[in-house]
């Protein structure tokens, strides 16, 4: 090969690696990026929350004051304050395990791995979501992806679980803000590729230094007229916790 060709090959080939560095990062790196940052949204070493969830039924609507804590990914706790007569009631997550403490009868009840999707508290929210233990990063394949109905400025994830994973959902499809990188919605399908619920976010504060969704509301799509909302009232992120707070003897002090 001439002098004038390997030349021709070398501009060629720099070429290249320029335009892909201009280009920016991957779809597999933004993918990635998006993922983690879903993942931390409200993760942190430690966190305290005030949270209120107000519960839509076709037949009633209570609205639920609840306090948690975290630590973690494995640590969770959270105690109902408020109405007056299921004040003390808590559930505690340690690891795989959890519990629930009813004061009425003064008992704690573990939870069984098959009662992880049902239902807490009678919400839209199951066991499972409140005190999740996968992570998409970790647990699930995931690619950026062009809907037929997206939106402009927004960007579109694609979830799948791993196999083995233990996840119900066959997909979970997530819109991202390009500007502030936020969710604004999650979209999960069912084993039949139907949308089974979707929830969506709102009200963008700052707590501390970090700036999330305040608001979410899950709306099942298999029934009508349900819906759950989730508004923190406050969150305070990585606070000195006792270790004592995580305990099942805590669990039942209902404080």
């Amino acid at each position: 090969m001439s002098k004038t060709i390997w030349i021709l090959v070398i501009i060629l080939v720099t070429l290249v690696w320029a335009l892909a560095a201009f280009a920016g990062p991957s779809e597999d790196a933004r993918a990635r990026e998006l993922a983690r940052k879903i993942d931390d949204l409200y993760r942190s070493e430690s966190s305290y929350a005030q949270i209120e969830m107000e519960i839509v039924t076709p037949d009633w609507r209570r609205t639920l004051v609840l306090k948690g804590w975290t630590r973690g990914q494995t640590k969770t706790l959270i105690r109902i304050l408020e109405p007056k007569k299921e004040a003390g009631t808590g559930t505690l997550r340690l690891g795989n395990e959890m519990w629930n403490y009813l004061p009425k009868t003064d008992k704690v009840i573990k939870i069984p791995p098959s009662m992880m999707m049902s239902s807490w508290m009678g919400s839209d929210f199951t066991n499972d979501d409140l005190v999740k233990e996968f992570t998409f990063v970790n647990d699930f394949d995931f690619r950026m992806v062009s809907p037929a109905d997206a939106e402009k400025g927004r960007m579109y994830l694609e979830c799948r679980p791993k196999p083995g994973v233990a996840v119900v959902w066959d997909k979970i499809v997530i819109a991202v803000d390009e500007t502030s990188t936020l969710p604004v919605w999650q979209k999960f399908y069912d084993e039949k590729g139907r949308v089974a619920r979707i929830m969506t976010y709102g009200d963008i504060r700052t707590f501390g230094r970090r700036t999330v969704p305040a608001v979410m509301e899950m709306v099942p799509q298999t029934k009508t007229g349900y819906k759950t909302v989730l508004r923190y009232r406050d969150i305070q992120f990585d606070p000195a916790l006792k270790d004592d707070v995580f305990t099942l003897r805590a669990l039942q002090s209902g404080k």
